[in-house]
């Protein structure tokens, strides 16, 4: 692991784990990309650079046609200079022109990584755990200094990268543009996978062919949204869970982005993401400088189920902070698909004996709590107890749920306001809106201008004063509507485009200083569910609510999409009663349960309103969780049968040393004349023995992967699931002859 630099060949080879990612200044400090993919001892130029003459291709010199940026794979292209494709920064001068020509000037190399100002980012616990690569990019006679970043990981195939802008000059540059990073490839072989989706149905997997041309997805909503995920991979055509290359892109950035991949002429492909230049710009004085959010890469050669456990692995430990990154997470009940608006203290207490009594740990009390709030048409902003409600205040509730052996939660929108409230009545010019135009809601709201110190500074105000007077364990942190009319009272006219992204800067600051405030507290982020579900908010809250969409069948595909990235720990996972509030589906407890089990548990429905049965299933549930729950929130997840591709979905949890694992199999209908499957397991140890709790059976981990295990025959019905609960036979048992199941 390390990066070198070759000051003959003038070229830097970085290795990660088992990466390699080799770029080379050629000529006059043009900086190109010549390789990345699977580790190699060194670089020798086998796939050399060969040089054409490409009609309508430019030439920096007018003496060799056969060299043109156009034709050239890159690392930080720019615009102007004869390369035509898609740059990845543009500038504009106080002269009006928008050509710029950086070149490489130095560099330096330095163990560990440096954090990104104001910015959430990837981490070390010391600095032999990485090592960080920084160029020196420069335009004289623009002024401008850009310094790009790069981090290779010890223990990971991760490369992150950022970029920083510098205006060394005497005249201001605007910024049109500015992305974290671009990437050449030789080639355009690959198909395009990403996340796509809206409310209630986020994060669902489409994969196609590359082709010619621009293959981009995007958000300018204000937030990384359900519709996108600022996630993007390529994937050699073949690929599956267990084979193949995969090249994957995620943003740590909560607003508005663009990922892009360019198939030119040549059929090369550049990929590009970064801040969406979209209704963007940013004024950079001199001695000003801008930093762009970082870009996680990473590269398997054997399939998405590696990427994602490298991910997983990744975000997990090296980006999740605080003392809940290495602690299980609790089992929940929420009030809100329970009571809506509709509660007192009252009917929150019988909830909550219920709940004592099924075992459960956390009570989150949700929306309605706080000024008069009886439906969403009002008090967003007035953060002060509903006495109505709740006539002996906050804390005496939560010191009587904590009589029962809960601990207490409680919902906020700090990023809100509701035109009928007193904040927004003593302070109409604190949200974001432009002048003579209509300020447009959404759910009856209006967003809080957090590109403003003294917005924040009083939000954190509120906030720290509840978290403070009140024992409470947990927080949702909800963000119910998208941007419009995106502007700022305090900002000049020429500036008015840099409130969407200072507006994230703003709400990074209030984050931080939130949660360090009360690092005792678990802080799970919301977005109308998962409408921000990105590494930038786990860098600040560990995790998030997954989607609005509480449907066990629903649930099955926007978890599995999910987990591409995202580690199961930071999902949060809920049974709710049926018929579904959202699709008004009916489904048994028990496939509710087991697709709930599979994130962090919770349960979002009227515990009081359980009939016996269900009661005694939901105990049956939580117990079996809290036995299982290190397994599924620290073990390695590997996916086994897709919902995008069929009827049936699986996926298994494995333990580090592989001893013990659980796999959870889901059928959405019952088919007539069905033929008889089974499953085969990856990630187990082809070299041990396991049994089956509950069973006399065991076998052999390779049985299990290359043979399979039959599914049985006794699933009825639709919308079924099963689960096998597997551990490493013990040697005394290893002696015993075959039994049969």
């Amino acid at each position: 692991m390390g990066i070198s630099f070759n000051s003959e060949s003038r070229q830097f080879h970085l290795q990660a784990k088992d990466t390699s990612y080799v770029m080379g200044i050629e000529r006059d400090g043009f900086l190109l990309h010549l390789y990345w993919g699977k580790k190699i001892k060194a670089y020798r130029s086998s796939n050399f650079l060969q040089l054409l003459d490409r009609g309508f291709s430019g030439n920096p010199y007018k003496e060799d046609r056969t060299f043109s940026l156009d034709t050239l794979p890159q690392e930080y292209p720019q615009y102007g200079t004869t390369d035509f494709r898609k740059p990845a920064y543009h500038v504009q001068l106080e002269n009006g022109s928008t050509v710029t020509d950086l070149r490489y000037e130095s560099h330096r190399i330095f163990k560990g990584k440096e954090p990104l100002d104001g910015l959430p980012a990837t981490y070390v616990e010391n600095e032999n755990e990485a090592e960080t690569l920084e160029i020196t990019m420069v335009d004289t006679t623009a002024g401008l200094k850009v310094l790009l970043t790069y981090t290779v990981f010890e223990n990971f195939n991760v490369i992150t990268r950022s970029t920083r802008f510098i205006n060394e000059g005497t005249q201001s540059l605007k910024l049109l543009s500015a992305l974290s990073m671009s990437v050449d490839f030789r080639d355009a072989d690959f198909e395009f996978l990403h996340l796509h989706g809206a409310h209630v149905k986020e994060r669902h997997i489409e994969r196609q062919p590359l082709r010619h041309g621009i293959q981009s997805i995007e958000s300018t909503r204000g937030a990384s949204s359900h519709q996108h995920n600022p996630f993007i991979a390529l994937l050699r055509k073949g690929t599956t869970e267990e084979t193949g290359e995969v090249y994957a892109f995620n943003f740590v950035y909560s607003g508005n982005f663009l990922a892009q991949a360019e198939v030119d002429q040549f059929s090369t492909t550049r990929v590009t993401m970064g801040i969406n230049p979209f209704d963007f710009n940013w004024t950079l004085g001199p001695s000003n400088a801008f930093q762009t959010p970082e870009v996680i890469m990473v590269f398997s050669s054997d399939g998405l189920g590696d990427m994602s456990r490298t991910f997983h692995d990744l975000y997990r430990t090296r980006l999740v902070r605080g003392k809940f990154r290495d602690e299980e997470r609790p089992v929940l009940v929420n009030n809100w698909e329970a009571t809506y608006f509709d509660f007192n203290a009252e009917k929150i207490l019988d909830i909550v004996e219920v709940g004592a009594e099924l075992g459960i740990e956390l009570f989150v009390l949700d929306d309605g709590w706080f000024g008069k709030r009886n439906d969403d048409k009002t008090s967003l902003g007035d953060w002060f107890v509903n006495k109505e409600k709740l006539p002996e205040g906050l804390d005496t509730l939560a010191e009587k749920v904590r009589s029962h052996d809960m601990q207490f939660g409680l919902w906020f929108e700090p990023e809100m306001v509701s035109v009928d409230s007193a904040l927004y009545r003593n302070h109409p010019d604190w949200c974001l809106h432009v002048p003579d135009r209509q300020r447009s809601e959404s759910r009856n709201q209006l967003i809080l201008d957090f590109s403003r110190e003294d917005v924040c500074e009083e939000v954190i105000r509120m906030v720290s004063d509840i978290l403070s007077s009140v024992p409470i364990s947990y927080v949702k942190w909800d963000m119910n509507r998208h941007m419009t009319e995106i502007g700022s009272a305090l900002l000049p006219a020429d500036r008015q485009r840099e409130t969407a992204h200072r507006y994230m800067l703003g709400l990074y600051r209030v984050m931080e200083n939130i949660t360090s405030a009360f690092p005792e507290v678990l802080f799970e982020s919301c977005s109308g569910g998962g409408g921000r579900f990105d590494p930038g908010i786990l860098y600040y809250m560990p995790q998030t609510w997954t989607s609005d969409n509480t449907d066990a069948v629903s649930r099955l595909k926007i978890q599995y999409g999910t987990s591409l990235v995202y580690p199961i720990i930071s999902m949060g996972s809920h049974v709710s009663a049926v018929p579904n509030h959202q699709v008004n589906r009916i489904t048994s407890i028990k496939m509710r349960g087991d697709v709930a089990m599979s994130g962090n548990l919770g349960y979002e429905l009227d515990l009081t309103k359980l009939t016996d049965e269900e009661k005694e299933a939901v105990k049956d549930q939580v117990a079996t969780y809290k036995k299982i729950r290190k397994l599924v929130q620290f073990g390695n997840f590997h996916r086994l049968k897709s919902p995008f591709e069929g009827n049936e979905t699986a996926w298994l949890f494995v333990n580090e040393d592989k001893s013990e694992a659980i796999v959870y199999y889901f059928r959405t209908l019952e088919e007539p004349a069905a033929p008889l499957r089974y499953l085969r397991l990856t990630g187990i140890n082809t070299d041990k023995t396991y049994q089956i709790v509950g069973a006399d059976s065991f076998y052999g981990g390779d049985e299990l992967s290359y043979v399979g295990l039959s599914i049985p025959t006794s699933i009825k019905g639709d919308f079924q699931s099963y689960v096998w609960h597997l551990k490493e036979l013990n040697s005394s048992l290893k002696k015993l002859p075959f039994i049969s199941s």
